[in-house]
């Protein structure tokens, strides 16, 4: 009953009318409660998943689950209207996510096309594999993210993820990383205020990243 008024309420048009929607053997509304299921049970194989339901198609499941990801974006932008966060604050960051060693980065062919390699500042570096970059508040409610190649810079995935997560809450806190006039203009049009600390060689770098002030 919930997912189909999920469904009626945030489905696209698109996604409601597409061709031969009226001859499949499950709804959409069925297909998402059995990833809601899915999460809830904390099985991360959708092969494994499947074996749970007699005659049901991992390949079939895996594209109808697929399908329904324009939904589930739909339903998170909506949910993220009615969150009462507690904080004033959004906190967006990234992590590197590398999929073997690094002696192996220029060799290792598995995801080649969907994955690169990028830099680890941290740990000063080079990884192949993917970034995550994310948005939560200061309580930890997560309210958006992006998985991308490495290569990706973090600034570049801002604005889409603010415009997906369309939070209330308007100062924006980052790393050095998110630091630009480019950036901070252009979520400063959006209502919000990007806060970054300045890189020790910058003017003013001292007192901007006092953390008496910033407290």
């Amino acid at each position: 009953m919930i997912c189909r008024s999920l469904y009626k309420l945030y489905a696209p048009d698109g996604l409601k009318h597409r061709k031969n929607v009226d001859q499949t053997m499950l709804p959409d509304s069925s297909i998402l409660a059995m990833l809601i299921w899915q999460t809830e049970i904390g099985i991360e194989s959708q092969r494994r998943f499947c074996k749970f339901f007699v005659g049901l198609s991992h390949s079939r499941f895996n594209r109808r689950a697929r399908m329904l990801l324009p939904l589930i974006r739909c339903i998170r932008q909506a949910w993220n209207q009615e969150v009462k966060t507690a904080g004033e604050f959004l906190i967006i960051d990234s992590f590197p996510v590398p999929v073997c060693q690094p002696v192996r980065n220029y060799r290792v062919k598995i995801f080649r096309g969907v994955a690169d390699i990028g830099y680890k500042a941290t740990k000063k570096v080079y990884y192949y594999g993917f970034k995550v970059h994310a948005i939560v508040s200061d309580d930890g409610y997560l309210l958006d993210y992006a998985v991308t190649k490495a290569s990706v810079h973090d600034a570049k995935e801002t604005v889409e993820l603010m415009i997906n997560a369309h939070p209330a809450n308007h100062y924006l806190l980052g790393d050095e990383g998110y630091l630009g006039k480019n950036l901070a203009t252009n979520l400063k049009r959006m209502g919000y205020v990007l806060w970054t600390p300045y890189r020790k060689n910058m003017q003013g770098a001292r007192r901007h990243n006092d953390h008496q002030l910033m407290a």
